[in-house]
């Protein structure tokens, strides 16, 4: 949850009409579609609202080219040691970020934070944020495949499994296209629904993620390969959900007793071989709920439920809300854009003459010409 100091900052900024400044830092090995998830929408912001809501720079540490995982090499807008004017800092994290953090990271971090910076990473930055020991006691998303070590590194850190987190002045992804969705909500935020809709109009992106929906953890990674028939097991059920298996039953697919069953589901994965089942049934349903256009009725019969009014009681008991209520709330919270097209609006002030020449506003100027340049009106 984003606090009232640092919403209340974020909206003083855009009512001022100054553009707010975002830095990346880019770590070595940085996974090229988690930053370019976080900018894409800043730039659509800016050609949607027709001025320049956000602008960005590029980071290293000193200034120098640095590769993607991907093999391709960026080269920075500037050094970390040029004193830049940023309301937020992201760190861009990739692989082995365990070995891409250096001292001089840290120290910069650090004294971001002293300046009162809202902070954020995605895929592995997180990491470089909890070893500046920025993280204590934050809610924080990072790529499944770090959650173990994170957690063992850094046990101050309240890492989640959700896709991404915003904790006060904290704001993490775990990486790929989370990003995206998290800027979307922050975005949304800052300056209304609409324009957050319209950004994911432009992108073709039909559903807009929030802080509830989680991670797909791989079962393998969690257990290792120590557990072979929970693995098994666990894999029956996923592929059984319109008509749930009996649990005598699967325990006789992997050669186990119904009491050895129950023994691996409390021990592994802290719940009964029931309530497991029940919970992979509901997460399937709530996907459903949200990304088709299945009636009520049709996603209890697909997840396994003999009725409706059981499916609906479930479904409430688990995630607080009835599947009516689920669906209804996507619609309004990300239902089409509309609004006709405002005036332009004069350009933001350039930046002081000590600083580079942010990317931003020539994508800006570039999209003066196309079709939805200032499309959507601003509540600010």
């Amino acid at each position: 949850m984003v606090s009232d100091q640092a919403t209340g900052s974020a909206a003083a900024t855009s009512r001022s009409g100054a553009p707010q400044t975002l830095g990346f830092l880019l770590l070595d090995n940085f996974t090229l579609i988690s930053l370019a998830s976080a900018i894409e929408p800043l730039r659509m912001a800016n050609q949607l609202a027709g001025r320049e809501l956000y602008r960005w720079y590029t980071l290293t540490q000193d200034g120098s080219p640095v590769r993607a995982s991907d093999g391709l090499q960026v080269t920075p807008d500037a050094s970390i040691t040029i004193p830049l004017s940023l309301d937020w800092v992201v760190v861009c994290g990739g692989v082995g970020p365990q070995h891409s953090v250096t001292r001089e990271h840290i120290h910069w971090l650090q004294s971001q934070s002293r300046q009162l910076r809202r902070l954020g990473a995605v895929c592995t930055g997180s990491w470089a944020l909890a070893k500046a020991g920025l993280l204590d006691h934050y809610e924080t998303s990072i790529h499944w495949e770090c959650l173990a070590s994170m957690q063992e590194a850094y046990p101050k850190v309240a890492l989640t499994t959700r896709l991404f987190s915003i904790d006060r002045d904290r704001f993490t992804a775990s990486g790929g296209t989370a990003p995206l969705d998290m800027m979307l909500n922050l975005i949304g935020r800052d300056h209304g629904r609409e324009l957050a809709a319209g950004i994911s109009e432009m992108f073709i992106y039909d559903r807009v993620r929030n802080e509830q929906d989680q991670q797909r953890v791989p079962l393998k990674h969690v257990l290792g390969t120590t557990q072979p028939k929970l693995l098994e097991i666990v894999a029956l059920m996923e592929s059984n959900l319109e008509e749930p298996i009996e649990l005598d039953e699967l325990a006789n697919y992997v050669n186990v007793s119904r009491r050895q069953l129950e023994r691996l589901f409390q021990k592994y994965l802290h719940c009964s071989p029931s309530r497991y089942y029940l919970k992979l049934r509901l997460v399937r349903a709530r996907q459903l709920l949200k990304q088709t256009s299945l009636s009520i009725i049709e996603v209890a019969s697909v997840c396994g439920f003999v009725s409706t009014p059981h499916f609906s009681k479930c479904y409430r008991e688990y995630f607080g809300v009835p599947p009516r209520d689920e669906r209804s709330g996507v619609q309004a919270r990300y239902g089409r854009a509309s609004g006709s097209p405002t005036a332009v609006k004069g350009w933001a002030a350039e930046p002081p003459i000590n600083e580079p020449v942010s990317s931003a506003l020539l994508a800006l100027v570039h999209a003066q010409g196309e079709p939805t340049f200032a499309s959507v009106p601003l509540l600010n």
